[in-house]
């Protein structure tokens, strides 16, 4: 996979303008003041504006007083710092690694951070706001560290944003897995991690105040420098700016600006990418701004302006008695979510939509000894998640349980343990079949349901289900998810079609719907249950607890047919797997048979999700491992497909509710683990 894909320059070198910067800075700073008076106004207490002025002048019952004192005006100023420090991060992240889509978020400092909490929480250890930040900060600046090696440190491609998104997924569902094995420790992380500005007094905003200045003041300083990278690197060392010190310097600065909102409010996410997005029009109009001197401060304005916005716009939507269990970085993640998926649909791709691997002519003994060698390992591994879990079992207790013979209590675990084993085969084997069947019909090797926001929104549907029909059935959940994924679907690929699938796109456009649908299933679970966050994280970790065999038939049936069109179609999805001119010199209808396959694959992860939750990066490792195994025929890959996927998610299974018994980790974290290192090995591999 050659990627060349560009983006345009983070500020444009020349503005129609070389005055009016004076003025829109003042809008800004009057936009900003209006909205915090606002947000000072909202609340659950019935202190409005007269008892606010009350308040400031001192006429105010003390009662009112306090609320205005204690949690109002902490609230206020944690937004005004929270968005401010966000917005410059992003601001200083975009342009010393030129890339319009890097931010805190994309660049994963937020999951780092979020990891570094949750892995000090979980052992137990009660720190102060100070060592907390401390801990932050190099989880964070660690993430960010990986991210920029793996894809070339000032690469200026999306490359950087696919590596942190990526990270993101692995870090954010080892630190859920945290949350799940230690949850009286981690307890309340979970709402934290969507990031809130309310505050119980001024003592945090004090604490992280200097954090921030010290890293606003740094950029500032800095600012000359970045400004000298916009022109290259080679013009940039011409004129003695170290290109290299300067980068670390700058990312350095904004991981410590993020960690401080990270500490003070959780993940506010997108913010970082959203205020330089809406400043970038203002540059191209007003020469102050084409600089860094100007450009950062008015990011850190509109930053504030659109965290304060947020809660302004959530208190005044959602009412009073709802609206404190609802975190403002649920709306600035939906926000930002659509602005990433606009921003990927424009930047300008020219990565061709072909194969990374190279063609590989395997013998049919080969495929063969694969096949067989599998199909064993499959029994071998069904056998395993059937006896073994917080109770062992021998042959012959599944044997009396087949004949009606067992006790009571074999009964019951092998009642509870069998739709588990047999959820687990089925669903590892259809999410490895829709993610061949995609990554042939796109030609992208980093199409996969879950990066695609396929799961995403097979989640969300099956989550609006349970949380307004809590008795609905198998069948009905998996309509549910049908629909979910349908939706995000036709997003992705609707929007990724222009231009023919190009890999950066369609996997960029995947990551901004896949967020929404996250921010929204938060949503969901925080308005419907807000005191069981564990519900959601097991759903979401990819939980096969619980199911029972109606569950198991949809998905038993669509994989069996999905299966048999495969194997059928399997000429067709060699030819459209090609380019786009042999299908159509061959009389193929390329559009018709696209839609298709992308119908079936859909299919296939909607029930997948229905009945194991959500579980990814299968569809991306089992497709890559079959052709690497039999070489690109899909004759051989679709079967060697299924296999691994089904041995993959049963492994994952069975480790999960084996290894730290009666404890148990979702099948979806297991494989986050193991697809997220692959996933960035891919991007490593196809560099240049």
């Amino acid at each position: 996979m050659a990627v060349t894909a560009t983006t345009p320059a983070t500020r444009p070198p020349t503005a129609t303008s070389r005055t009016g910067a004076a003025p829109v800075t003042a809008a800004l700073v009057l936009l900003v003041a209006a909205l915090a008076l606002v947000d000072i106004t909202q609340g659950t207490a019935a202190v409005g504006a007269p008892e606010v002025w009350k308040a400031f002048t001192g006429q105010a019952d003390p009662a009112d007083a306090s609320v205005v004192v204690a949690s109002r005006l902490p609230r206020m100023t944690a937004g005004l710092l929270v968005g401010a420090v966000l917005g410059m991060a992003g601001a200083a992240l975009q342009a010393v690694s030129r890339n319009v889509l890097a931010s805190p978020d994309t660049l994963a400092v937020n999951a780092g951070s979020y990891f570094a909490l949750g892995l000090t929480a979980a052992f137990g250890l009660s720190l102060p706001l100070f060592a907390s930040s401390a801990f932050a900060f190099a989880g964070g600046l660690a993430a960010a560290a990986v991210v920029l090696v793996l894809s070339g440190l000032g690469a200026g491609t999306v490359r950087l944003v696919l590596a942190g998104s990526a990270l993101t997924l692995g870090l954010t569902a080892v630190t859920e897995g945290l949350l799940l094995l230690f949850p009286r420790q981690t307890e309340g992380l979970y709402q934290w991690n969507q990031g809130s500005i309310a505050q119980s007094g001024f003592d945090g905003v004090l604490q992280m105040a200097p954090i921030a200045v010290v890293g606003l003041v740094g950029l500032l300083l800095l600012a000359r420098r970045v400004d000298a990278l916009a022109l290259g690197d080679d013009a940039a060392r011409g004129l003695g700016v170290p290109v290299r010190a300067t980068r670390i310097t700058a990312v350095v600065l904004a991981a410590l600006l993020s960690t401080a909102a990270v500490t003070l409010a959780g993940p506010v996410g997108y913010v970082g990418l959203c205020a330089p997005a809406l400043v970038r029009p203002l540059a191209r109009r007003f020469r102050g701004f084409t600089k860094s001197r100007g450009f950062l401060p008015a990011a850190g304005l509109t930053g504030a302006a659109l965290v304060l916005g947020s809660d302004v716009l959530l208190r005044a939507l959602v009412p009073s008695d709802v609206v404190v269990s609802v975190p403002t970085g649920v709306v600035t993640s939906l926000v930002g979510a659509v602005f990433l998926i606009i921003m990927a649909v424009r930047v300008r791709d020219t990565a061709g939509a072909t194969a990374t691997e190279r063609l590989h002519i395997r013998s049919r003994a080969r495929f063969l000894t694969v096949t067989a060698v599998l199909v064993a390992v499959v029994i071998g591994v069904a056998i395993a998640g059937v006896l073994l879990g917080d109770s062992k079992l021998l042959l012959g207790d599944v044997l009396n349980w087949v004949q009606g013979q067992a006790g009571r209590t074999v009964g019951f675990v092998l009642d509870t343990r069998v739709p588990r084993v047999l959820a687990a085969l089925f669903a590892g084997a259809a999410l490895a079949l829709a993610g061949t069947v995609v990554q042939a019909v796109t030609r992208n090797p980093l199409a996969e349901p879950s990066i695609l926001g396929i799961s995403g929104g097979a989640a969300l549907g099956a989550v609006l289900l349970v949380t307004t029909v809590p008795v609905a059935g198998s069948w009905g959940m998996a309509g549910a998810a049908f629909a979910g994924a349908v939706v995000s679907s036709v997003l992705v690929f609707g929007l990724a079609a222009r231009g023919g699938f190009q890999q950066n796109r369609l996997v960029l456009v995947g990551f901004g719907v896949a967020t929404a649908a996250a921010a929204l299933i938060s949503l969901l679970i925080i308005l419907t249950d807000p005191f069981n966050a564990t519900k959601a994280l097991t759903w979401l970790s990819g939980s096969t607890y619980g199911r029972s065999l109606p569950d198991v038939v949809p998905l038993a049936a669509v994989l069996a047919v999905g299966a048999a069109v495969a194997f059928a179609r399997r000429t067709e999805l060699d030819l459209v797997s090609l380019d786009e001119d042999t299908p159509r010199l061959l009389g193929l209808g390329l559009g018709r048979t696209r839609l298709g396959f992308l119908a079936l694959a859909v299919l296939l992860t909607a029930t997948a999700v229905a009945a194991a939750g959500t579980i990814g990066f299968v569809g991306l490792v089992a497709p890559h491992a079959a052709r690497a195994l039999v070489g690109r025929q899909h004759a051989r890959v679709v079967p060697v497909a299924v296999l691994l996927g089904a041995v993959l998610v049963c492994t994952a299974d069975l480790v999960g509710r084996t290894v730290i018994a009666p404890a148990q980790l979702g099948a979806g974290l297991m494989t986050a683990v193991i697809g997220t290192p692959y996933f960035l090995y891919l991007l490593v591999r196809s560099r240049g």
